[in-house]
């Protein structure tokens, strides 16, 4: 379940809560991407919304989640975001409650949860994914096009690494 933070700073649960709505001074960008129902934001456009959320963005590339309080895959999602955040140097997890931030997930055209918004480290989106949770390798693929693979740090046993050529 998601846990408003107070402030709209994401405390341990990274959920950005109820306080912390964007106002419309946190607006960027203007128009519509043509057919795709989502505002045009320029490049970098979403570094200021992540300011106005309070939320600093990953070095390399950041995740943001957009989740609601009874989403069921929303804790899958969170889960592996928050997985390959901890074994990718400089990627962040950003995970944001969509309930209480209405605007700017209108402003971003998110229509489900989850929504997962895969933002490169000058703010622009590179690729976003929704209604089911991602799974990891599918998140590593995408990182591995936009920030270099050199440093990743695996788990033991973890299912997304190669297999060792005998």
């Amino acid at each position: 379940m998601a846990v408003a933070e107070p402030s709209g700073v994401a405390g341990p649960s990274g959920v950005v809560g109820s306080s912390g709505v964007v106002g419309s001074s946190g607006v960027v960008g203007s128009g519509e991407v043509p057919g795709s129902g989502r505002a045009w934001i320029p490049d970098g456009g979403l570094r200021a919304e992540f300011a106005a959320l309070g939320e600093a963005m990953g070095e390399r590339a950041t995740l943001l989640q957009f989740s609601t309080a009874f989403c069921a895959p929303c804790r899958s999602t969170r889960q592996v975001l928050a997985g390959v955040a901890a074994l990718v140097p400089g990627v962040r997890h950003v995970e944001v409650d969509a309930e209480a931030h209405l605007e700017l997930v209108r402003r971003l055209g998110v229509r489900r949860t989850p929504t997962v918004l895969i933002v490169d480290a000058f703010g622009r989106e590179v690729r976003r994914a929704s209604g089911a949770p991602p799974t990891r390798n599918a998140v590593f693929a995408t990182l591995a096009e936009i920030v270099p693979v050199d440093g990743i740090k695996r788990a033991d046993g973890d299912s997304s690494e190669p297999s060792p050529v005998g």
